[in-house]
């Protein structure tokens, strides 16, 4: 399967859980008893549709071709106060960082962040009661009980938001996807062509005294991007969930480092304003091409308020002070 099948980060699903079963309006016989009182049970409750963290996973791939989930129906009650079977219980595994929401109104349900926690996304019906409950003084053999309730049935989406602590933020061919597989083990598709990278990218990047860290290589963005240009804006949502944003311009771009880094900068505030209060990083990026004294101008032209370094994936140069300029940063959070 192609770079871009692989990933999927959005679904739509139709989800339906089971009703609960009817309660027993059963009256209590055997060969020593002609006229028992009411021993009808509960009606079983209708299945959930639940949503459960999973650390092994980082795409919703194994969700996509599935629009329909539907949860089992619960068992009406028995005898002897038996309560019904529950119904079967629908577990959609997805990868942490996941947001549920109503596809209807937008609105957010719940969002996946650890391993293993789970949460309801669609309640199953609850079982009716059996006649044992209703009895009392003046109505010692009701014949009657609760039927169980509907089940739900809704769509919803499922988007994933992926969960890193250092993103990298760029125009194409910055160098992100060269950083990326240099530093972790990673290997992003790399080429001299816009748009080389279509789907996002997850390295571990291995620090000092076995500590490490987590990085995302993020699509191109591209001016214009926030009103919807280019692959920037189906993948700027997967920017909001990293603790720091690694600003990557390479030192050969046609405008000056201020300007890219503003246009760059414009674009996170017009998709989400509150991107604008994360820690950033600047890296200079194909600084090999750069002698001493073109560097010593560029630092003169940088934007003030941020943390740069000059860097080259290619030559592996400056690359441990800037994992110690971002692990600082992380380590500020």
């Amino acid at each position: 399967m192609s770079q871009g099948s692989n990933f999927v980060d959005y679904v739509k699903i139709c989800c339906r859980s089971g009703k609960g079963g009817a309660g027993s309006a059963h009256l209590h016989r055997d060969k020593h008893t002609a006229k028992g009182g009411p021993d009808g049970g509960d009606g079983g409750r209708g299945g959930h549709v639940i949503v459960k963290g999973n650390a092994q996973l980082w795409t919703l791939l194994h969700l996509k071709y599935r629009k329909h989930v539907i949860a089992g129906d619960g068992e009406r009650g028995g005898s002897a106060l038996c309560t019904g079977k529950t119904g079967r219980d629908e577990i959609l595994e997805v990868p942490l960082g996941t947001i549920a929401k109503d596809a209807e109104t937008g609105e957010v349900i719940f969002e996946i962040t650890e391993d293993g926690e789970t949460k309801i996304l669609t309640d199953g019906g609850r079982g009716g009661l059996g006649n044992w409950h209703f009895k009392s003084a003046t109505q010692q053999t009701p014949r009657f009980a609760q039927p169980g309730e509907p089940g739900q049935e809704h769509w919803n989406i499922l988007e994933l938001k992926l969960l890193a602590d250092v993103g990298l933020v760029g125009f194409p061919n910055a160098g992100k996807s060269t950083l990326l597989s240099v530093v972790s083990a990673a290997k992003p598709e790399i080429a001299d062509y816009a748009f080389t990278t279509i789907v996002p990218n997850l390295g571990i990047v291995a620090y000092r005294n076995s500590r490490s860290f987590v990085m995302a290589d993020i699509p191109g963005i591209i001016e214009g991007a926030s009103k919807g240009k280019g692959l920037g804006f189906r993948f700027l949502r997967h920017i909001e969930r990293n603790s720091v944003l690694l600003f990557m311009i390479p030192a050969d771009t046609n405008r000056t480092i201020k300007q890219e880094y503003e246009i760059l900068l414009h674009e996170l505030k017009e998709y989400n304003p509150e991107l604008v209060h994360k820690p950033r990083v600047l890296a200079i990026t194909k600084s090999d091409l750069l002698d001493d004294e073109l560097q010593q101008e560029m630092k003169a032209e940088l934007p003030e308020g941020i943390p740069a370094v000059f860097i080259s994936a290619v030559a592996q140069q400056g690359l441990d002070p800037l994992k110690d300029l971002l692990w600082k940063e992380i380590n500020q959070q």
